[in-house]
């Protein structure tokens, strides 16, 4: 007895132009997600900056709490560094777009930063607008 197989005549494999439009279709997808993933790191820089002011700034209230007749003005690194929730007793700093960094005023509240460091020079987007009580 011989077994003989019927080929679907209605079944077919991709074709190479097939093929060549998934691939394109994916190609374009991850070029996408890694446009979008480029402003991730400014991003990041932006939430860093803001976590930074305001762990000065809950040093600030905590220390003035303790010390009630100090003046704001008299803040500095050495009165702060106790009382700032990072536990290496450092101030930080905060890193600008362009690599450089800029230190943290201490002696205002909220603390802002030394210079220009908002990128888009507005007040109200939400880009490292930060400080604010």
């Amino acid at each position: 007895m011989v077994v003989t197989e019927k080929i679907n005549k209605n079944s077919r494999a991709l074709t190479i132009i097939e093929l060549t439009v998934v691939l394109a279709v994916l190609l374009m997808l991850a070029t996408m997600i890694f446009i979008s993933m480029a402003g991730m790191k400014d991003w990041k820089k932006a939430k860093l900056a803001g976590e930074n002011l305001r762990v000065v700034y809950l040093a600030q209230k905590t220390y003035l709490a303790d010390h009630p007749t100090d003046a704001v003005t008299s803040l500095d690194a050495t009165k702060l560094a106790p009382y700032l929730v990072t536990g290496n007793g450092t101030i930080p700093t905060i890193e600008k777009l362009d690599g450089s960094e800029v230190t943290i005023k201490l002696d205002v509240m909220p603390p802002v930063v030394s210079g220009s460091y908002d990128p888009s020079g507005r007040t109200d987007d939400g880009l490292w607008d930060v400080g604010k009580p």
